[in-house]
């Protein structure tokens, strides 16, 4: 019983891609919204900038990255990484570049 109301999580997520990993725990997350325009129903496109926690500083940039909103953790941070849905190909390849040096 305890598995079939186990309580579903009302945080909002969003998927994008990171754009910065140059601060320590921290990645920008640019995610892209479309929306129609109110007056003349054309589809826009609106990237907007997320400030996301990243405790083990695993995202790297390009990767397209899933963010649920927490607490706020600093003046901007209000989301944390949740998961890394696709690693870049630059980061794939300094990965592999990085492991053939050792």
């Amino acid at each position: 019983m305890s598995e079939a109301t186990e309580k579903e999580s009302r945080r909002n997520e969003k998927v994008g891609e990171v754009v910065s990993t140059k601060m320590q725990k921290t990645i920008v997350v640019e995610v892209e919204m479309r929306k129609a325009h109110p007056k003349y129903r054309r589809v826009m496109k609106t990237n907007k900038k997320f400030y996301a926690h990243d405790e083990q500083n695993t995202a790297r940039v390009g990767d397209m990255v899933r963010i649920r909103e927490t607490r706020p953790l600093s003046k901007l941070k209000r989301w944390n990484l949740e998961e890394i849905v696709r690693r870049s190909a630059l980061a794939q390849a300094a990965e592999e570049a990085a492991a053939g040096a050792k």
